[in-house]
């Protein structure tokens, strides 16, 4: 399988759009960075090809080791879109890559400097993907590409087909294609990416509280045996934002008692692909890189 930073044997599994590869080197890449250590993989990952990156970072959510890995950095409170693009315009950025969650709940509480509260007066709604895109439309306002970060990571991609020794049953695969679907109705309201299904009934749709969140309250609702489904939104902007998952998303499995994980196959991020694998099969679930 595949490892944090290095491409394997699994990138020839992978559907042709998952096989990008870093755009030309000796450009400036503006890193948005978020939590866990996704941004410290993309700025690793880029500067090996030949790129220069220059991070900005918001505390608590970014690492407070990122900017050791970034040739310029600064740290911005949420909200701070004017800062952002003057400090990237200072540093010849050439391309824009968000990478790394925000909090949801403290989003809420951002205080907007004019160029945010701005851009927030056009939003109809302001759910990830409605938000994501009106960013992405000021920063390219300003002249630079926004690229998604599976150019410079594309091995960190879910695989397509059954990743585990532990297979679904007739009746979790049922509650796959249950899920999947929901999953796409929902996200075309933009709320959320996952759902927790259990022998044909919901038990849990994901909003702002998060994916593991979502797992826990379902397992307390429904008892043991879920199924949790991860996918993209319909007209979800992928360079933007890909669901993701992990090691810490087995866990909230494990003690939720789920059974099986369904993921976007080739359009979803898997972190620590190894380790979540052993981990699910030391407890006996089943992960799918889905295609419908």
């Amino acid at each position: 399988m595949a490892s944090a930073l290095g491409p394997s044997a699994e990138d020839s599994c992978l559907p042709e759009a998952a096989k990008k590869r870093p755009l030309r080197s000796g450009s400036t890449l503006g890193l948005i960075a978020g939590g866990s250590r996704f941004p410290h993989a993309v700025a690793t990952a880029a500067r090996a090809h030949g790129w220069r990156v220059v991070g900005v970072g918001f505390a608590p959510d970014t690492a407070p080791d990122l900017p050791q890995l970034c040739d310029a950095f600064t740290w911005l409170r949420l909200g701070q879109l004017g800062s952002l693009i003057a400090f990237f315009h200072n540093h010849k950025v050439t391309h824009v890559v968000l990478a790394g969650p925000i909090s949801k709940p403290r989003a809420l509480s951002l205080v907007p400097d004019l160029r945010a509260a701005r851009l927030l007066l056009t939003l109809r709604q302001r759910g990830d993907d409605a938000l994501l895109r009106a960013v992405r439309q000021e920063l390219e306002a300003e002249g630079w590409q926004v690229i998604g970060a599976d150019h410079f990571l594309p091995q960190l991609l879910t695989p397509a087909g059954i990743l585990t020794r532990t297979q679904p049953t007739p009746q979790q695969q049922a509650d796959i294609a249950l899920g999947w679907e929901v999953a796409a109705a929902l996200g075309q309201f933009d709320v959320g990416q996952c759902v927790v299904v259990r022998e044909g009934i919901v038990l849990a749709v994901e909003a702002i509280e998060g994916t593991d969140a979502t797992i826990a309250r379902a397992g307390g609702l429904g008892g043991p045996g879920a199924v949790v489904v991860k996918r993209a939104k319909p007209n979800q902007d992928r360079a933007l934002d890909l669901p993701a998952v992990g090691p810490t998303t087995i866990t909230a499995m494990a003690q939720a008692k789920a059974s099986c994980l369904a993921v976007e196959a080739g359009g979803s991020f898997f972190f620590e692909i190894d380790a979540a694998i052993r981990e699910a099969d030391a407890h006996g679930i089943a992960i799918v890189g889905y295609t419908p």
